[in-house]
């Protein structure tokens, strides 16, 4: 049985996209030809801004090389444009003079810039911002001339004079509106916009009507409506986009807009179809990719005979970062009759947030300067969640507080890339199905964070929550894509140019992304705390969630609470107010751990503070990237087989070393004799009681990939096991790559250089003083303290007033 011809015009994200639905869901059905204009293979628009701003290469924008489309058998025709549709032949004619037949055919030609109808529009110099080749043209530009005018304060224009500042020039925006992004953002948004971008060099004419465009042959300037002038050497226009609808008008589909198209995405045509920026649904043209993609997922269901209520619309958001100035915005943005706004601003912070309310349902949301609960507002409007059990306002918390949502607590059903449409569910089902253990991953299966990539953040999230340790331990060691400098580079950076504070680093080391990503903002805080003890307060909101939490989160999206009790040891009280509280809470499950110690899971968040309070207990260091417990046997002093008091040197070796910061979780175990009951064979540093003193091994792992310690040497006394313990891990400390386990770094070192160091009586007096003056300022931090916010759940909060 011969194929469908199924023809594409375009080559755009929207068009392969739905090519990549059809697909997954029937791969055999078609033959598939796609004609693009471009010379190029898909790639990723929205990424265009990035390689202005030096954050990506043209290469690492191509979404789907050429060898996507000979694995799936699909003609490509590239560099060419169809100029005719002929509807009675079922043929399309390109400008080369290419004939294509078809059975059915799609039509994803998306947007055109729209270029301003004025004199000098046609200048060399004028350009717009949709392209490679056009961004090609302004990066040339920039090579020679100085001077840029960016005609648009939307979010394509400021992202583009972001781009052209990194370029070295000197920019101004000439914007029609009163404020920036004036459709996505309200008043207030938009002015604390603007104030920040000025602080990065960009020049603002607001209210400002373009009427020429001034030159011979080449731009030379712009000439405004009240008659002013300003000089420039490049015009970009970026005053929005015009749907491509030549080809379709002439061969007689309806137009409005854009090219007409019912629920189905079906034309006045039943074998043509549209898709993505130049299609019309209900008389509304989109821009933004998400609903692009739901409208691909639509059409690719009903081209295939699956059953589909068809396309309703789409409610958009809009996420955008240019250097560190985050907002969202999605949905209604002013009040009107019936829509009331409620809003918050943090003056010292510049964090602004507004939401709109209609019969107590959030119809939309504006944030500025604290995006995080943009995803959650976008899902309560989406699902009509009412207000009813959320505080409105909440200011002032005290230091320490956690009130943010997590991955954990989100409904399977929620959204966390609204690009794509794909849901919390749909990634951990990915996850644990097929043992994804990276971000990466994660985008390659689902599709997750690869157009804007604003997800990538809780993606990660949802990994540490999903995979546990494991997540890390697959994790590439090392820092990350905002920066090709390697871990030493970058603390001999911090030490020699005495930078202080994250946001230094990354700004003086140039990192692609200023604001950083989730692989090197912990590592970088890492290392300021490691090189900078008394000097560097701690980033919290730097650090993974269970760290933030002093709790970890479970499946359910409850917690554990897990007591100290050094060395697994406990009394009668402890366990009386264990007991108590485990009644009184209801709690479901009470648990010694693996860790020797006892722990209360399935702990409502809300009730974490009034738990602690009552047990009146420090927090076991049972949750971060620092030295957890000690196992210990009971050795010499009861077992028969013991060699030497072990409990209390477990007890000891957590006392002195409890807290530290290590670039993982470093992990120890005393064992009474070589039975070694409590496994210290496979410890980070593991000891074992012998006759004559304590074994010492180093390296050893357990998890997934077990890995055997190695013995590095017997000493005599437990002053000599603590002092050899601190060298270890200070040397660990200074020279591990942040998510580094003990054994791949041992590996990587070389078990000889570690030993050389340690054992080296010189080396491991200054190796131990300065864990010993760690220590000293990690005493001075509330690591045991865990404070939430008592009452309900809160729509806003600011904290750090």
């Amino acid at each position: 049985m011969s194929k469908t011809k199924l023809l594409m015009i375009g080559n755009g994200m929207a068009g392969v996209r739905t090519i990549e639905e059809i697909l997954e869901r029937d791969p055999d059905r078609f033959e598939i030809t796609i004609i693009g204009k471009e010379p190029y293979p898909n790639y990723n628009r929205i990424m265009l801004s990035n390689i202005l701003q030096n954050k990506m290469t043209k290469e690492e924008t191509i979404m789907n090389p050429y060898e996507w489309y000979e694995e799936h058998n699909i003609r490509l025709i590239t560099g060419d444009k169809v100029v005719k549709i002929d509807r009675e032949l079922k043929q399309v004619e390109t400008e080369h003079g290419v004939k294509v037949s078809y059975d059915q055919m799609i039509i994803a030609t998306g947007s055109d810039s729209f270029i301003l109808p004025i004199d000098g529009s046609r200048l060399e110099g004028v350009v717009g911002f949709r392209t490679i080749d056009d961004t090609e043209k302004m990066l040339e530009t920039a090579k020679t001339k100085k001077r840029a005018i960016v005609i648009g304060g939307g979010l394509l224009g400021l992202e583009c004079a972001r781009g052209l500042v990194d370029q070295g020039m000197d920019v101004t925006v000439v914007h029609l509106a009163e404020w920036l992004m004036e459709v996505q953002l309200d008043r207030k948004a938009g002015e604390l916009l603007k104030a920040d971008l000025e602080k990065q060099g960009i020049k603002f004419e607001l209210q400002a009507n373009t009427q020429e465009i001034i030159g011979e042959h080449h731009v030379e300037g712009i000439r405004l409506s009240d008659g002013r002038v300003i000089a420039t050497d490049m015009v970009v226009m970026a005053v929005g986009i015009r749907p491509v609808t030549k080809e379709a008008r002439a061969a007689g589909l309806e137009i409005g807009r854009g090219i007409v198209v019912d629920d189905f995405m079906r034309t006045s045509d039943p074998d043509i179809y549209a898709v993505g920026e130049c299609a019309e649904h209900r008389s509304k043209v989109y821009g933004l990719v998400a609903p692009l993609y739901d409208q691909g997922k639509v059409l690719a269901d009903h081209i295939t005979g699956i059953p589909t209520e068809g396309y309703k619309g789409s409610t958009t958001f809009t996420s955008l970062k240019v250097s560190g100035c985050d907002l969202f915005s999605a949905g209604w943005i002013t009040e009107s009759e019936g829509v009331r706004g409620i809003e918050t601003f943090n003056g010292v912070d510049n964090i602004y947030k507004k939401i709109f309310i209609k019969d107590k349902t959030i119809v939309g949301a504006v944030l500025y300067g604290d995006t995080e609960e943009g995803n959650r507002f976008y899902n309560m409007m989406k699902k009509g969640d009412t207000i009813d059990e959320y505080t409105l306002v909440s200011i002032l918390h005290k230091a320490g507080e956690v009130d943010a949502i997590s991955v954990a607590e989100m409904d399977n059903d929620e959204t966390i890339c609204g690009c794509n449409g794909i849901s919390k569910g749909v990634i951990v089902e990915a996850i644990k199905d097929q043992g994804l253990t990276s971000v990466a991953d994660v985008t390659r299966v689902t599709k997750a964070g690869n157009s804007c990539g604003k997800c990538k953040g809780q993606i990660a999230e949802l990994l540490e929550y999903t995979l546990g340790d494991d997540f890390v331990a697959a994790a590439p060691t090392g820092i990350c894509a905002c920066t090709s400098l390697t871990r030493d580079q970058i603390v001999t950076q911090i030490r020699a140019k005495g930078l202080k504070t994250s946001k230094e680093v990354r700004h003086v080391l140039d990192f692609k992304d200023k604001g950083g990503c989730p692989k090197c903002r912990p590592a970088i805080n890492y290392y300021l705390n490691m090189v900078y003890p008394h000097d560097h307060e701690d980033e919290k909101a730097s650090r993974f969630a269970n760290e933030r939490y002093h709790a970890n989160i479970q499946k359910d999206g409850t917690f554990s609470v897990i007591p100290q009790m050094r060395g697994g040891v406990t009394d009668a009280d402890q366990l009386i107010r264990l007991g108590e509280v485990a009644k009184k809470y209801n709690i479901p499950l009470v648990k010694i751990t693996g860790a020797q110690r006892i722990g209360l899971y399935g702990v409502k968040k809300e009730e974490l503070p009034q738990i602690w309070k009552d047990l009146d207990m420090r927090s076991a260091s049972a949750y971060g990237k620092k030295t957890r417990s000690v196992k210990s046997c009971v050795g010499k002093e009861f077992c028969r087989f013991g060699t030497q008091f072990t409990t209390k040197l477990g007890i000891r070796l957590e006392k002195t070393f409890e807290y530290i910061d290590t670039p993982h979780k470093f992990k120890m175990g005393v064992s009474g004799c070589p039975r070694s009951c409590v496994e210290s064979g496979v410890k980070d540093f593991g000891v074992i009681g012998v006759e004559n003193g304590f074994q010492i091994y180093i390296g050893g792992n357990g998890g997934t990939d077990v890995v055997a310690g190695e013995l590095l040497t017997t000493v005599e006394t437990e002053d000599d096991v603590v002092k050899l313990c601190g060298a270890y891990m200070q040397y660990y400390r200074e020279t591990g790559i942040y998510a580094e386990r003990t054994a791949p770094w041992l590996k990587r070192l070389g078990f000889d250089q570690v030993k050389s160091v340690v054992l080296d009586p010189e080396k491991q007096d200054e190796l131990y003083a300065r864990i010993m003056d760690a220590k000293r300022a990690y005493d001075t931090e509330p690591w045991h303290e865990v404070v939430l916010n008592k009452d309900k759940r809160h729509i806003f909060e600011v904290e750090k007033v």
